[in-house]
């Protein structure tokens, strides 16, 4: 049997990268994956490839919408290859594979694949098609990750009735879309597949999209993407889906209790995720899952059993990649010794939608509900030479910052790579700066990084420069 310092069950971004890590603080490292590829969700059917569709179906876009402003004349009218465009995103996603496989060598970590379960607290039986064996483990992390949510009615056929895995390898262009939950995911592929022709038709329970972040947010994409031809219905509750043959049915009730019913060839679910933990047997080892599903941790990600612990999306807080990478650093630092240190505040959020969204720290309306006395400032992104130039006027950078302080608490973006411009607003926000601070900093001409300074100035002052 072999025996490790520490095991790792799950091989997404959470758990690759505290295998990594461990193998760099010199713990003798294994990780265990059921599928036959590393990488987890994000990197098999989740951020990865939905980013190359995002990518492609916005080339796609400009040529078809955008080229000839531009000076850009095409001979002949611009084509669609959907078969070609899925294949580069399934290109993309092998080679990011890879790349994990390439670091497990590079970092001497020792790969299992089959299906991890707890025989005890201390031995994990790996089960593959051909054998099951046990391994030894000191310590073992958890981070098995997640995967899509829906509602107890709807039957997901994966065929019409489908999940954003479904929606990113399928074999044609939707003529009619539905998407129920106006979230990150489903708000990006929806953008996908408007892009490429198909009718798009968002339906929402709560009264906006993005229910979670800034509600100038929410109100800023709405328009924008009406504007690009997705057609919006929110407050809807969905009550019954149901497929005949290529036409599936979708049946739900408006604010006002009406009873409204949505045709189209496709439905993609997009309701959340929820944690994954089935096979893990985790009971085996004494580890205690919640009514939700989670795994439960104290603040070190420990478990209730000292020599486990678990990262990313199967325990609580936002289910986001680079939050499951920061756990697994976490994780692998307080094994060796040493006193890590997360902030689940500065944890960015960002959808990559066209514009693009990004968040960090405290919205309005949080603030607002918590009594914290705060000024705003706000900038619009149409106001500045490189938005102009590129063409990409929509959006704006809205800081929030003390009244009394005037310590930054929550910074709030819409436009042009602003999922990249997030980074500045979480380092500022990280040493605990002030608008003004950000203010008096000196921002490359033209970027779309001034927008970030001139929201500071009218936070400061209420004087930004160019508005």
């Amino acid at each position: 049997m072999s025996t490790y310092d520490v095991a790792v069950i799950g091989s997404g971004p959470g758990g690759y990268v505290a295998a990594i890590r461990c193998a760099q603080l010199g713990m003798k490292t294994a990780i265990i994956e059921k599928y036959s590829t590393l990488g987890g969700t994000c990197l098999n059917v989740g951020c990865i490839p939905s980013k190359a569709l995002l990518d492609s179906s916005h080339h796609y876009e400009d040529a078809l919408k955008h080229f000839e402003e531009h000076g850009i004349d095409i001979p002949g009218d611009v084509k669609l290859n959907f078969k070609k465009m899925i294949e580069r995103k399934a290109g993309v996603v092998d080679q990011n594979v890879k790349g994990i496989s390439f670091l497990m060598d590079k970092n001497k970590i020792d790969v299992y694949e089959g299906l991890g379960s707890f025989k005890d607290a201390t031995h994990i039986n790996i089960a593959s098609e051909k054998e099951t064996k046990t391994i030894e483990a000191k310590n073992i992390i958890i981070a098995t990750g997640s995967k899509p949510g829906s509602l107890p009615f709807i039957d997901i056929d994966k065929e019409r009735v489908i999940t954003s895995t479904e929606a990113l390898s399928l074999s044609e262009v939707p003529k009619h879309m539905i998407v129920i939950g106006g979230g990150v995911i489903g708000l990006e592929l929806g953008q996908v597949y408007r892009r490429l022709g198909a009718e798009v038709s968002v339906v929402e329970y709560m009264d906006r999209i993005l229910p979670t972040m800034d509600k100038a947010q929410s109100k800023e994409l709405t328009k924008v993407m009406k504007k690009q031809g997705v057609k919006f219905y929110t407050s809807h509750k969905v009550s019954e889906v149901t497929r005949k043959g290529k036409e599936v049915t979708i049946k739900a009730t408006d604010k006002k209790d009406k009873e409204v019913t949505f045709t189209g060839d496709y439905c993609l679910v997009s309701v959340g995720r929820k944690p994954f933990t089935e096979g893990l047997k985790a009971e085996n080892a004494g580890v205690k899952i919640n009514e939700r599903g989670q795994v439960e941790v104290d603040e070190h990600l420990q478990t209730n059993v000292d020599n486990i612990y678990a990262i990313g999306d199967v325990v609580k807080g936002a289910m986001l990649a680079h939050k499951a990478e920061e756990e697994g650093v976490f994780v692998a630092e307080t094994l060796a010794g040493q006193k890590p240190h997360i902030n689940y505040n500065l944890i960015p959020g960002v959808v990559y939608t066209w514009p693009e969204v990004a968040s960090v720290g405290k919205t309005e309306e949080q603030l607002t509900e918590e009594g914290v006395a705060f000024k705003s400032g706000q900038f619009p992104m149409r106001a500045l030479g490189r938005s102009r130039a590129s063409g990409d006027t929509d959006g704006f950078v809205k800081i929030l910052c003390d009244k009394e302080t005037d310590e930054i608490l929550g910074v709030h973006m819409v436009g042009a790579r602003v999922a990249d411009l997030i980074t500045e607003a979480v380092t500022a926000m990280e040493f605990r700066a002030s608008a003004e601070d950000i203010s008096r900093m000196s921002h490359a001409h033209p970027t779309y990084g001034e927008a970030m300074k001139e929201a500071a100035l009218a936070a400061t002052d209420n004087r930004p420069i160019h508005m």
